[in-house]
């Protein structure tokens, strides 16, 4: 991943147009594969063959001039903290405000790269209003079009420049994240796993700034946790958690390979749990739900078998998905856990060999063949595992477009039913013989 951007600047300078322009092209696809919606705060895009991820900071701010002053300076400092570049949007047509300098003011303690984007730079006499920006202190000004998406170009140019190198960590342990919502008991797992005396074998600096590794060897098991619980105490103020755990969920799950998803059986799978479900199978990472306080639930309005079948419904069409009942305060199931976390990990490096793959597929697709299209018939000749850090898989045929998403989804299920992929994103490509 090359790192997080976000976009700050005040109410109704076209954030979330150059938002949804700079994931639009990702997000088509991503919803034509796996049918779901998305939060629209976050997303991903990607330039030259680098991605990143964007958030945009908007969409938080009601209320009168003055909330929106503090929800201004909560938003940039927030930018400040957690992302790798800002994207600082102004409005050419409206001109230099004073929200504008207030904004540019905060941005100036930042020691992280900044843009000055002008937006509705549509034509030549806006244009020219560009040089009282300069007033701000930025030596460039790059103006855009959210609408149509001049200007972008050079943007994300100068944009993918700054931004970390991409690249898998050297480091040859697997990497569990315990990722979820505030308060659903990230910290007090890792404590009951870690337990108070920390068998820390050796603190290892992350990869990111600010979640660190540690790692665990007990029990025959050795992995690195990534820790993002507990980092952020500063801010107390609710909305400001929900937002930061999901900023703190975005790093956390690009840089693992398993995320244990923490949820809170008293709030159940809820709105943001989905979010961030959906953003660890987007990044094809292995996934393994942990309802904790199972023990705060009534018994007799919740059964286990009630309980799980509500999350699938909510994690469809991706079902194969492990769940594990826990109890952090009493220690209960927390070994089952990692063995879970440990068993996904395995699965999601599970490789086919390609003549097992041919033997044993080739005989069901020619027994239920893809549908046929406009009169034309798909036939599929072969298929091969990807060599890629998670499944990803192949098949060759004579018209990879007329194959639709049902047909996919049944070959999903195939594999999952005869090789070993629980708790793993399938990827599947139809590719020309």
């Amino acid at each position: 991943m090359g790192g997080i951007v976000a976009i700050v600047g005040r109410p109704n300078v076209g954030k979330s147009t150059f938002f949804n322009r700079l994931i639009k092209k990702r997000e088509a696809i991503v919803d034509a594969v796996s049918g779901v919606t998305r939060d629209r705060h976050y997303g991903q895009s990607d330039w030259n063959g680098i991605d990143f991820s964007l958030i945009d900071t908007g969409g938080y701010v009601e209320g009168s001039e003055d909330i929106f002053q503090k929800e201004i300076d909560k938003q940039v400092n927030l930018a400040i903290e957690e992302a790798d570049a800002i994207l600082f949007m102004v409005d050419l047509v409206e001109g230099l405000t004073g929200m504008d300098e207030t904004i540019a003011q905060l941005l100036r303690r930042s020691q992280k790269p900044v843009f000055l984007t002008a937006n509705k730079g549509d034509n030549s006499k806006i244009t020219e209003s560009i040089s009282e920006f300069y007033a701000l202190g930025y030596e460039n000004i790059y103006p855009v079009s959210a609408i149509n998406g001049s200007g972008t170009g050079e943007l994300l140019d100068e944009l993918v420049r700054v931004l970390p190198e991409q690249g898998e960590t050297e480091n040859t342990l697997p990497r569990f994240a315990v990722v979820g919502r505030p308060n659903a008991g990230k910290s007090s797992f890792i404590n009951a796993l870690i337990g108070e005396e920390r068998y820390i074998v050796t603190d290892i600096a992350g990869t990111t700034r600010d979640s660190t590794d540690t790692k665990y060897n007990r029990f025959g098991f050795e992995f690195n946790l990534v820790d993002t619980a507990g980092i952020r105490k500063k801010s107390k103020v609710k909305e400001d958690i929900e937002f930061y755990s999901v900023m703190r969920s975005i790093r956390a799950i690009e840089y693992c390979d398993i995320c244990l998803l923490m949820v809170d059986a008293t709030r159940g799978f809820d709105g943001q749990v989905q979010n961030i479900f959906w953003l660890a199978h987007r990044n094809n990472k292995g996934i393994v739900i942990l309802v904790n306080k199972w023990d705060l639930v009534k018994k007799e309005t919740q059964s286990i078998k009630l309980f799980e079948k509500q999350i699938k419904e909510k994690t469809a069409p991706f079902v194969d998905v492990p769940i594990v009942f826990i109890s952090t305060l009493n220690k209960q199931r927390i070994f089952k856990a990692i063995e879970t976390a440990v068993t996904v990990y395995n699965c999601r490096s599970n490789r086919i060999p390609t003549r097992k793959l041919n033997d044993i597929l080739l005989p069901i697709i020619e027994s239920r063949p893809p549908p046929s299209f406009k009169g034309k018939f798909v036939k599929i000749k072969f298929c091969t595992q990807l060599p890629t850090p998670h499944p990803q898989f192949a098949f060759f045929c004579n018209l990879p477009k007329y194959v639709k998403e049902p047909y996919k989804r049944f070959l999903e299920n195939k594999l999952r039913e005869l090789f070993e992929f629980n708790g793993v994103p399938i990827q599947i490509f139809f590719r020309m013989k």
